[in-house]
């Protein structure tokens, strides 16, 4: 049987262990701090991250290099792999997906790069169906579709405290980041098309968590399903997220609770809470 490798980007936030028990590689991307350029995961934290954001620091981010990109499918290709399916964040928010297509062509194996239209344990919960696709032995085209199937499946929803880190990073409207100052109202944002689209508007930060709490159980529904529920700088509200959602779904299959990394944590600010909805 062809032996398929999956990449995914640093992005996905994938828990370790599952990125070590499947196989699965992720390329960091780059969160520039003033004048010092690190890689998520290893090199910047997500409580360094939420301190510069509160003390204004100027924070921005970068795709891999295709370069870099490149030699990680060199490398893996010199481990014995024939095929590589690199799976990643959202061509509306990085140019990670046009890097990979770059570094694709150079590659000594051929590689199926996949813009997922996720990101966070959206992507992860992607990059984890096509992962136990190629352990049982499918190709690159199953694992590619488990992936993208995945996707169309899975639902994001998150709730910031303010929208003026995603207007600042160019990840949300300028209208829409208005219309939630203006009003002086706590938004609710949902994933859509791959982009950032404004779903609810509510008054109050503790009825925007209730409301969310409400729109994940909805979407859940009682079939099998997995959650991930994320923050930045919010470690207590996430987790009682998190025991909310375990009373309150009866089908859930495993449930990820983390912080998000510099990179997202970077166009949100601190305060994100959010949940991923994947059905199994």
């Amino acid at each position: 049987m062809p032996h398929v490798a999956i990449v995914t980007d640093s992005t996905a936030y994938l828990p370790q262990p599952a990125m070590q028990r499947h196989g699965i590689t992720a390329v960091p991307l780059t969160v520039v701090l003033g004048d010092q350029a690190l890689e998520e995961g290893t090199e910047i934290s997500s409580r360094a991250l939420a301190e510069a954001l509160q003390k204004r620091r100027s924070v921005t981010t970068s795709r891999p290099a295709p370069a870099v990109l490149a030699d990680t499918y060199r490398r893996i290709a010199d481990t014995g792999a024939d095929t590589i399916v690199s799976l990643h964040l959202s061509s509306e928010f990085s140019g990670t997906y046009d890097a990979a297509v770059l570094a694709a062509r150079e590659a000594p194996v051929p590689v199926r790069v996949v813009d997922t239209g996720m990101v966070a344990m959206a992507l992860g919960f992607c990059a984890l169906a096509a992962a136990e696709v190629a352990e049982r032995g499918g190709t690159a085209e199953e694992a590619v579709a488990a992936a993208e199937k995945r996707a169309a499946d899975t639902s994001t929803y998150f709730y910031v405290d303010t929208l003026d880190y995603l207007r600042r990073g160019g990840r949300i409207g300028a209208a829409q980041a208005l219309l939630g100052s203006a009003f002086a109202v706590k938004p609710l944002l949902q994933l859509d098309g791959g982009r950032i689209e404004l779903l609810e508007k509510v008054r109050t930060a503790s009825r925007a968590v209730a409301r969310l709490e409400e729109i994940v159980a909805e979407q859940a529904g009682s079939g099998a399903v997995d959650i991930a529920v994320h923050h930045l700088a919010a470690p207590e509200r996430a987790a009682l997220l998190a025991e909310r959602l375990r009373e309150r779904v009866p089908g859930l299959a495993e449930l990820h609770l983390s912080e998000v990394g510099a990179v997202i944590g970077a166009h949100t600010g601190p305060g994100l809470l959010g949940a991923v909805v994947s059905p199994r």
